[in-house]
């Protein structure tokens, strides 16, 4: 983060992430980690979210993602049998 913060702004992420081994976005999401850790130091940012909000929220989040997940694996059941259906009509 320093050698990129070191460069301001005449470097992109990926190439002083080429530079120190890693990627280009994982660079980008230590700086905005960095970033986001000195504003709650500081105070100055907006609302933060605390650990048991931000927890309560992703797993609101995953329970969310699970149920569109289990839609999509019917969705996908029901075009599979649809196909192998045609398919059969097809040859017949």
């Amino acid at each position: 983060m320093a050698l990129y913060r070191a460069a301001a702004g005449r470097r992109t992420y990926a190439a002083v992430a080429a530079d120190v081994g890693v990627t280009g976005e994982t660079l980008r999401s230590w700086v905005r980690q960095a970033d986001e850790q000195a504003g709650r130091a500081r105070g100055t940012d907006g609302p933060v979210e605390g650990r048991d909000e931000e927890l309560t929220r992703l797993r609101a989040e995953l329970g969310r993602l699970r149920k569109v997940e289990a839609e999509w694996q019917l969705e996908r059941e029901i075009l599979r049998r649809a196909a192998q259906y045609f398919a059969r009509e097809m040859k017949a």
